[in-house]
């Protein structure tokens, strides 16, 4: 049989099997798998996302043995997972206030992986128009698709279901945003298939959260990932750094020197836009901060 790893916990890695017309349906029976041994051999780990072969040994208690892990289409580090098609990011326009630095250091790291990503702002029912109007000057400029939502009066929910449909998507985003009650929206079976795994191994219940696949429709998955309160930027070097901020691409050409980094150079076409208002003054002062942090860390 073939499917794909929903959650890894306590050895243990559960697989939502493929239908026989190859589609990955909501409400199918849970495999609790092993991973053979040879997976350690070759020092390849199973990941939350990975399409998988495996081997029922127990059609009673759905149990099984993972036999082969089917090629990734990519894997990334920050969640350690596979297969994804887009990441979606959720904060909250107000209570509480949304974090920028946060969100463009969760960008940069989606950027540096080649992911798309679609910006979710929650709670746009306790916004004002200023709020949401600063949100999407600065993200829209750089290129991101931007969606507006109220989890508490439903609003935005068929735009959100129509960019996730038969896609991978990885949500995150700090607490307090509003992240599960939109994925309980999305899936109300969704902490019914959690409670259900986590009677499977009483440890289940107690231990960290872990990255969750959550089956919302035919083949359209959303990867719960934990919540995250800081991210470090640290896996390359400053000068990369522009390179994660799409916004600067039309102007880099037009810079005096090749290689300028927009910081300090004569003759910066980044900073021209900058100053003209084309670029985001929170974006810019964002990238200086985090310029300066890689800076730093290369001192030492």
């Amino acid at each position: 049989m073939q499917g794909k790893i929903i959650k890894g916990i306590a050895g243990f890695y559960y697989v939502h099997p493929q239908t026989g017309d190859a589609r990955l349906m909501p409400g199918a029976r849970i495999y609790a798998c092993k991973a053979k041994g040879i997976f350690r051999k070759d020092q390849m780990k199973p990941l939350v996302g990975d399409n998988v072969a495996f081997d029922v040994t127990h059609e009673g208690d759905a149990e099984g043995n993972i036999t082969r892990i089917l090629p990734r289409k990519n894997e990334l580090v920050r969640p350690a997972v596979a297969n994804i098609d887009q990441a979606m990011v959720i904060f909250a326009i107000s209570k509480p206030k949304p974090n920028l630095n946060l969100l463009d250091r969760f960008l940069i790291t989606m950027e540096q992986q080649g992911i798309e990503t679609v910006l979710c702002f929650n709670k746009k029912d306790i916004a004002t128009e200023k709020e949401l109007f600063l949100l999407q000057q600065t993200y829209e400029k750089c290129g991101y698709h931007i969606v507006f939502t109220s989890a508490k009066e439903g609003e935005g929910l068929s735009q959100v279901k129509e960019l996730l449909s038969g896609k991978t998507t990885a949500v995150a985003g700090p607490s307090g945003v509003g992240k599960s009650s939109l994925i309980n929206i999305l899936q109300p079976e969704a902490g019914m298939e959690t409670g259900a795994i986590s009677t499977k191994i009483d440890r289940g219940k107690h231990t960290t959260r872990h990255s969750e696949l959550i089956c919302i429709d035919e083949n359209t998955y959303i990867m719960d990932t934990p919540g995250f309160s800081s991210m470090y930027v640290n896996q390359f070097e400053k000068e990369e750094l522009k390179d994660y901020f799409p916004e600067f691409k039309d102007y880099e050409d037009q810079c005096r020197f090749q290689g300028c980094v927009h910081i300090h150079e004569p003759g910066c076409a980044v900073k021209a836009a900058l100053e003209a208002g084309e670029i985001s003054s929170i974006r810019y002062e964002n990238y200086t901060e985090l310029f300066e942090e890689l800076k730093e860390k290369r001192r030492y």
